[in-house]
Parts: C-alpha cells; structure tokens; sequence
C-alpha cells in the first residue's frame, strides 16, 4: 500500500450524494469536487441544503462516496468550524484550544496555543473564561481551535455570519492567512465573503439541489471587497442567487 503524504494538500471528490429530510429529496447523484489546497464556498438560499452537503462531506449524514486524491481516507483529517463559537464555558481558552488534544489522549502544545492566539489577535488572552470575550473575539478562539487542530481539510458553516461587518472583515483576513494550503469548504450566505476568500465559488440551486459551474475570482485571497471586478462578480452571484431562490421555491 502507498503511504499517504500527509504534508501535501489533496483534493476531495464526492460522487452520488444523496440525503432526504422530512420527506423531500435534499440532492440526490450529486457529484462535486474540492480543489487541493483551496476554499471552496457554497452559496445558496435557505434550506436548499448547504449545511447538510457540508456534514455529507463530513461523514455526519447522508450517503455518497467521499474519495480523497491521495488515496488516504478523510475521517481525522478534517477540522470543523461551526456558525456558533460552541466554546465550553468552564474551560479557559486556552483550554478549549486543546481539548481536542486531551480528549485524544495527545500531549497538548502550550506553545502552539499561544502562537495561534497572537495570530488572531488574542495574544495574553489564554487564561480568560469565553464569558470575558466579545463576540468577536470568540470568534477569532474559534478560529484558534479550528487551527489548532492542524487538519489539512477545515470544514466551515458560516462561521462569521454573526459578527458585526468590520469583525467579520478582519476575520476573513485572518482566515485567509490561517487557511492557505489548506483544502477548504465554506458555507456561507454572503456573496462578498465567498469573493474575498474562495477560489471556487457555486451556487446551490434546485429541488433536489444542485450545483452551478464554479465561478473563479482572480488573484489570491483575501481579496479588496473596493475592487471594480469584485463588485462585478458581486452582481452577478447576487443575480444567480435571485435565480436559485425561484428555482428552490
């Protein structure tokens, strides 16, 4: 058997996913792919499926196969960022970053912690209970914990959707940084951010859903939301939006 190489990015092939809810057919044969070292963002109107494409991906629900091109298998290789922080109360922040790790029965890495707390912006704040932040800052521990997973796929479900717009600005451009060279699939309902982070944006459309050709900003993220071609791509995914709210209806 080939040793998987688990310092290079793979790509993630899904092919016949299918998931009902409550009677309705979600998707069904749905085939897609995520680029090897890239953020993919999934847009789309409510309940078309996004989330439960993303927990698909995952593992969590549904059927379909999951294939990743390095012939390694994704369960323990992903990290998962929720919409809520779900930070635990009575842990430090610090403690909540390595959880994970104690759980495993891993050492955990102090030093690490810290690293990436400076990175978003936390720095000196891995005593603090989650109850002293603000809500952006746990946000930015979220984004921590998620890293300090060290996972080379980072599954996201509107992880920022919450926050207030210069919040969420200044953590799109810490995720930008935090996330390159990773193989990225974020779930998000602003168009915006999918142009200020993704490589690979689609729209998710349809009953049972599928999804459009992938539209393809230039340049890397994060990305000048001021910049003309941004705003044009901005038009344009707001219009195939209005156009999968009719067709999801």
């Amino acid at each position: 058997m080939t040793a998987v190489d688990s310092t290079r990015p793979f790509s993630i092939s899904v092919h016949a996913a299918r998931l009902a809810y409550a009677g309705a057919m979600l998707f069904d044969s749905l085939d897609f792919a995520l680029a090897a070292g890239q953020i993919t963002c999934l847009l789309g109107p409510s309940g078309v499926g996004k989330t439960s494409l993303l927990r698909l991906v995952a593992g969590l629900e549904g059927t379909g196969t999951v294939a990743c091109s390095d012939g390694g298998k994704l369960p323990g290789r992903y990290a998962w960022m929720a919409q809520q922080d779900l930070l635990l109360p009575w842990l430090t922040v610090d403690g909540n970053l390595m959880l994970g790790a104690r759980l495993r029965g891993e050492p955990t890495d102090r030093t690490r912690a810290a690293a990436l707390l400076q990175l978003v912006g936390l720095a000196g704040r891995g005593d603090d209970r989650p109850a002293s932040l603000s809500g952006g800052m746990r946000q930015r521990a979220a984004l921590a914990r998620t890293l300090m997973e060290d996972r080379p796929v980072v599954l996201m479900d509107e992880p920022f959707s919450a926050l207030d717009a210069i919040t969420r600005h200044q953590l799109q451009d810490a995720a930008a940084d935090l996330l390159a060279g990773r193989t990225v699939m974020l779930v998000t309902h602003d168009p915006l951010e999918a142009l200020r982070l993704g490589h690979r944006i689609h729209v998710m459309a349809g009953r049972p859903a599928r999804l459009d050709d992938a539209l393809k900003p230039a340049g890397d993220p994060p990305r000048d939301p001021r910049d003309s071609e941004i705003l044009k791509l901005q038009a344009e995914l707001l219009t195939r939006l209005a156009s999968a709210r009719a067709a999801t209806a």
